[in-house]
């Protein structure tokens, strides 16, 4: 079982023999075996290595927010638009609206959107009888947490008036919305491991839209019920989206380094499975 695509050195042979040559059963059996560990730990180490450099890399982006925002409000550009929204929202209300948007809003709350996807990705882990989905989750959900914290800390915003917003009222940080950047967080990667799960075009399209309006629903719900500007929320689906996508890359990272060489080559033309 001599190295693909790689001639034998003077280090690699004794004479004629080939040292990288094995000829029996178990010899090839236990080469089979060592590649297979070596590949599981360097894929697995990618993944932490990256998870853990993406998660420096978005704390120090949020942080970066801080005198973005801070520009934003001095030009009274797109803050420009926080005030007339919120007036706009507020002309909408009623009591039964107002009922029925704090009932969806909080699902995406710290309660109910753990809830929530901790259900969608038992049932993903469950069909698929792997714990990748709860790694993925996991890590996606305390590199969202961080965010959140470390955002609303550096900002330190207030919310709007407290006459304007619909009971019961929030004494964080405005900037940004957690409920919104966890729910973007959260949700596309739900998505992501149901279209793996997925075949068929229009479950990919339901999954996709699904996904979308739910997390731009939660954003606006916020901004109705008078919790936050539409500023918090805009940076919530930005910071949640990048931050999801990097996930999702770590993940494909993952996939494409645990492979065997033989399927990894790019001459062969394979691409990465799905796990």
């Amino acid at each position: 079982m001599p190295r693909p695509g790689r001639p034998p050195t003077p280090d690699d042979t004794i004479g004629a023999r080939d040292l990288t040559s094995w000829h029996t059963r178990a010899g090839r059996g236990l080469v089979s075996a060592a590649t297979r560990v070596v590949q599981w730990s360097s894929a697995h180490l990618a993944f932490v290595v990256f998870a853990a450099v993406a998660i420096v890399v978005m704390s120090l982006l949020v942080e970066g927010i801080e005198s973005v925002y801070e520009s934003v409000v001095a030009n009274r550009s797109l803050a420009a638009v926080d005030q007339p929204v919120l007036d706009a929202a507020v002309g909408l209300r009623s009591p039964g609206l107002d009922s029925a948007v704090t009932a969806f809003t909080d699902i995406g709350g710290p309660v109910g959107m753990p809830i929530l996807a901790a259900v969608a990705v038992a049932i993903v882990t469950w069909r698929r009888r792997r714990w990748t989905p709860i790694v993925l989750t996991v890590v996606a959900a305390v590199g969202s947490l961080a965010m959140t914290i470390v955002g609303k800390d550096f900002v330190d915003r207030a919310r709007p008036p407290a006459s304007l917003a619909v009971p019961p009222l929030e004494i964080s940080p405005s900037f940004p919305s957690g409920h919104t950047l966890n729910a973007t967080v959260l949700t596309t990667v739900v998505a992501y491991l149901v279209l793996i799960e997925t075949t068929a075009t229009w479950q990919r399209v339901v999954t996709i839209t699904t996904a979308t309006v739910f997390v731009v629903a939660m954003g606006l719900s916020r901004v109705f019920l008078g919790h936050h500007w539409l500023t918090d929320v805009v940076a919530g689906w930005l910071i949640g989206l990048a931050w999801a996508l990097l996930v999702i890359t770590a993940h494909r990272l993952w996939l494409t380094l645990r492979q065997r060489p033989e399927d990894a080559r790019p001459a062969a033309g394979v691409t990465a499975s799905t796990d």
